[in-house]
């Protein structure tokens, strides 16, 4: 047990994923398995199987940030009552990568940092890449989008989000590529219509397939009469939110009678 706790401790410290669960209900009450994100397990709950069954749960529990009490049969069984759960999710920050670093991704770093996010700023151009203009942001690369994602990109999760910035083919379309090749959640591209129809016709020529572009959020954000780019980063980041909740059509709460939180 006193393994489970200390590197329960290290990965809290290091801000690691990881998911605890605790027998709390029938045979092994008290019981703890401590499982890494990357599958790398502590303790256990009394039995193999069940450590396999119960352990395959919590990784998918991890995975969408779920904490809550699950049952399983001895063995794990699912649809059984003998043994009760309680799976705790210990989850790394949101993480949203920002490609572009233009004004509005000195609004939008501030506004998500608002949003518990992790913020990562990215571009290729140091001159504008500084630490100075964006001192929200939590990490701030000299680099071009494609190769950071190529280092980051297996890390990212449906909980995260890339948001595209810049105006300019070179930039935006290997990075939409790089993108479209991860687990992101959420993936904005900032433009005009026209300047996306013609975003379009790249990313096609560049081989992605109609149902990866539907992935993309473009023009990015809600329409609520956004003008500067901080109203815009409100936008964005509204558009994450109602995203996350399974939202298509968003209206005044006054408009509504359905419960306010989802």
């Amino acid at each position: 047990m006193r393994n489970v706790y200390a590197e329960l401790a290290e990965a809290l410290r290091t801000r690691r994923p990881v998911v605890l669960v605790t027998v709390i209900d029938g045979p092994g009450t008290g019981a703890k398995l401590l499982i890494m994100a990357e599958g790398e397990r502590f303790g256990s709950l009394g039995d193999e199987t069940l450590d396999e069954r119960v352990g395959r749960d919590a990784l998918g529990a991890l995975a969408a940030g779920l904490t809550g009490v699950r049952h399983y049969g001895r063995h794990g069984e699912p649809a059984q009552t003998e043994l009760t759960v309680f799976v705790e999710s210990f989850t790394a920050p949101r993480r949203m990568i920002i490609f572009g670093a233009v004004d509005f991704a000195a609004a939008l770093s501030q506004a998500a940092t608002l949003l518990k996010y992790s913020v990562t700023v990215c571009d290729a151009r140091p001159i504008f890449a500084t630490r100075a203009r964006f001192p929200q942001a939590d990490e701030v690369v000299v680099d071009w989008p494609h190769r950071l994602l190529a280092r980051i990109g297996p890390s990212l999760t449906t909980r995260d989000a890339v948001c595209v910035l810049t105006h300019d083919a070179k930039f935006d379309v290997p990075a939409i590529v790089a993108a479209l090749g991860t687990e992101v959640g959420y993936l904005g591209v900032m433009g005009s219509r026209n300047t996306h129809r013609d975003r379009l016709e790249r990313l096609r020529a560049e081989g992605v397939s109609p149902e990866s572009l539907e992935r993309l959020h473009a023009p990015v954000g809600l329409d609520i009469g956004a003008l500067t780019p901080e109203e815009t980063a409100i936008s964005i980041c509204a558009e994450i939110i109602a995203e996350r909740a399974g939202l298509d059509i968003v209206r005044p709460l006054r408009q509504l009678s359905t419960p306010i939180h989802h």
